[in-house]
């Protein structure tokens, strides 16, 4: 797929204002190659998934540091590289790191409350048919879809009963809409 510099551009300029729509661009274009990378580096599609979320989690938290004069997917794939170094350590040290309060309140705001396409394409479907289309996710897209839609939790309750980053919830849960908008349209 070939992406127009200037719209790319836009879409980042937008992306560091803070912008839902410009975010949900850089994921949908750019989901496919930061995943495909982890794919081939660990061999595990639960894994490369999980790196790649947090690999937009922190690129979108820190977006106001990318240097336009370098290239967004490179960047990306960097930091995807870095995310996949420190999980390995991780386990390696087998130290568990505990989100102070303050990191947790400090958290870039990536995404607003107003309706998606794909909120608009979830909510025009019949409850029955919407909760056999969410079975079809996987589990870990199906339990964020619950407890934000049906328990209606805030992306911090969220956070803390699945004891991730908030960060990491909203991407998983752009993600989990943008794939169940998809099964939706199938069916």
């Amino acid at each position: 797929m070939e992406i127009d510099p200037k719209n790319l551009e836009n879409q980042i300029a937008k992306a560091k204002s803070g912008h839902q729509a410009a975010f949900r661009f850089l994921l949908d274009t750019f989901w496919g190659a930061v995943y495909n990378y982890q794919l081939k580096r660990t061999k595990n599609e639960n894994e490369a998934e999980d790196i790649t979320i947090q690999t937009f989690s922190k690129a979108f938290e820190k977006i106001d540091t990318f240097d336009e004069n370098y290239v967004f997917k490179t960047w990306l794939i960097t930091i995807s590289k870095n995310v996949h170094i420190d999980l390995i350590r991780k386990k390696n040290s087998s130290i568990s790191v505990q989100i102070s309060e303050e990191q947790g309140s400090k958290v870039y705001q990536i995404a607003d409350e107003n309706p998606t396409p794909e909120d608009t394409i979830i909510g025009e479907q019949n409850l029955a048919k919407l909760l056999r289309d969410i079975k079809q996710l996987k589990p870990k897209y199906q339990e964020v879809i619950q407890l934000r839609y049906f328990q209606e939790l805030s992306y911090k309750e969220i956070s803390e009963q699945l004891q991730e980053p908030v960060n990491n919830v909203k991407i998983k849960l752009l993600r989990a809409k943008k794939l169940l908008a998809e099964i939706i349209k199938k069916s």
